[in-house]
């Protein structure tokens, strides 16, 4: 297990900071912001400093119901050997659905959602994790996440699901500390009981950031203060085992770097204080001991039992798989898929599952990725289509996750598009709201901003002459052509109703 230390994450918006920070063992980048051949001036200084570089993954969808692209995991792979990575993590958690599976077009969350505590839902992810494992070339780490919503009918714990999920795959887990107590706000869930039920041996590092409570719901922001409730989770995982590196999360409203250096400070005195000043591991039969208690102490597949798989990831030949995504507007498909149909490939089906509901290792039963695949586009379709709640789950909830997304997405175009907020002022907010709502994201937050200003253009929006002037300038800038004239448009219209009297 490599050993991190005390690490911070490397965003442009403090670079410099992060580099005079004193006491910054490691770094963490998120994958996606880098390029493989042009790394940036700032994380070339730290590597040559002797500074660890992890990227972390955050577009893998390693929880849903397809399987990992390829083109994804060899990008991936590139950036953890530019970087010279020790490991590279991503998040458990699906961020499209709908396509070849659901027989629908695609959609795009643009952020990490909840995968089921299911044993379909396991059984698809040990696959994808085992994908995944194969494709890179040092080993991977898996993040909890933090959720708005539950699924109803879970058939595990959190820490149950995570258990099964190390012991069928040997992959390692990334415990975001921040995440367990938001969904000890949200969703009711004991930190500690959580914790007690992880496979803590199978530690790479932990997470630790701040975020708010508001109306009853926290949001995990990564954009305020560590606070005290989660320092305190912090403190009961480091009292079960001494974590090999911890890394403060910040994303947004930068504080001035004495703050940035105040809060890794508490964070080392709380590892300090919580462990004793020491740091050890579980030894190799220690960990092997407590592994079969737990397995057993919740039903699950115990080591020796035939359901392990645990592979030295490290030494992995690459396997890269073919993959496709359709395209287009979003209707949820009114009927199950029928089994053994994966994208236009037969899946093998599995065996039967035994007295604690799994299968064996290696196999996927018959319609575990279809039964998931439907089920996945229905929540996603009610969050970012404006299609009906999904029975069973909590619509308020859905409504508040709903907005959420909305705001991210503003966020996160007004970032790649700096432009439009400026030409369109106060109003873009409100403007990219209303469009967001029932206009699903299909290819990315680039493809997201076209599209917004081409629904504003064909509106004859903005009102004012030169701020649309303006806007049409930057569109053709970036899209090469004339915004599409009202012909156009009732030919999609009218592709889009026959869509969905086909669907129907």
């Amino acid at each position: 297990m490599t050993e991190l230390g005390i690490g911070i994450g490397w965003r442009p918006e403090i670079a410099e900071a992060v580099e005079a920070l004193p006491g910054v063992d490691w770094v963490e980048v998120v994958a996606e912001n880098l390029c493989a051949g042009h790394l940036p001036d700032s994380l070339t200084r730290l590597r040559a400093r002797g500074v660890t570089v992890v990227p972390h993954g955050v577009s893998l969808g390693l929880g849903g119901a397809d399987r990992p692209d390829a083109g994804r995991l060899a990008d991936l792979a590139a950036k953890a050997t530019a970087l010279g990575a020790p490991l590279v993590t991503e998040h458990i958690a699906f961020v499209r659905a709908g396509g070849a599976l659901t027989a629908t077009p695609a959609l795009e969350a643009g952020h990490l959602l909840p995968v089921p505590r299911t044993w379909d839902a396991l059984e698809v992810l040990c696959e994808n994790v085992r994908i995944a494992q194969d494709a890179l070339p040092v080993p991977l780490a898996l993040e909890n996440i933090a959720a708005l919503v539950r699924w109803p009918g879970e058939e595990l714990t959190e820490g149950q699901f995570l258990a099964e999920l190390v012991e069928r795959t040997g992959v390692r887990l990334l415990i975001d500390v921040a995440n367990l107590h938001t969904n000890h706000v949200n969703r009711g869930e004991d930190p500690a009981k959580a914790l007690a039920d992880l496979p803590v041996e199978a530690l790479a590092y932990v997470h630790v950031a701040g975020g708010l409570e508001r109306d009853g719901v926290w949001h995990d922001t990564h954009a305020h203060p560590v606070p005290p409730e989660v320092l305190a989770v912090l403190s009961d995982l480091a009292s079960r085992v001494s974590p090999p590196g911890a890394l403060l999360e910040r994303d947004d409203h930068f504080p001035p770097a004495e703050e940035l250096a105040s809060e890794l400070a508490t964070i080392r005195r709380t590892l300090r204080t919580a462990t004793g000043g020491a740091a050890s591991v579980p030894a190799t039969a220690e960990v092997a001991a407590d592994s079969v208690a737990r397995s057993a102490a919740h039903g699950l597949a115990a080591p020796g039992s035939g359901l392990a798989a645990v592979d030295d990831v490290a030494e992995r030949p690459l396997l890269i798989g073919a993959g496709a995504r359709a395209s287009g507007g979003f209707m949820p498909a009114p009927h199950p898929v029928p089994a053994g149909t994966d994208g236009g490939a037969a899946v093998p089906e599995g065996p039967e599952r035994g007295r604690n509901g799994t299968a064996s290792p290696g196999t996927v039963s018959g319609g575990a990725r279809e039964r998931l695949a439907l089920a996945q586009a229905a929540l996603l379709s009610a969050l970012v289509a404006g299609t009906p709640v999904p029975e069973g789950f909590d619509a308020r909830r859905l409504g508040v996750q709903s907005r959420a997304l909305v705001a991210k997405r503003a966020g996160v175009i007004a970032k790649v598009a700096p432009e439009l907020p400026e030409i369109l002022g106060t109003g873009f907010r409100a403007a990219f709201s209303s469009y967001a709502l029932t206009r699903p994201m299909t290819g990315g937050y680039r493809r997201d901003a076209l599209d917004f200003v081409e629904h504003l253009l064909v509106a004859g929006r903005p009102e004012d002459p030169e701020a649309r002037r303006r806007l049409t300038h930057w569109w053709q800038d970036r899209a090469g052509a004339r915004p599409p004239g009202r012909a156009t448009r009732l030919a999609r219209a009218a592709r889009a109703a026959f869509a969905g009297r086909w669907a129907a």
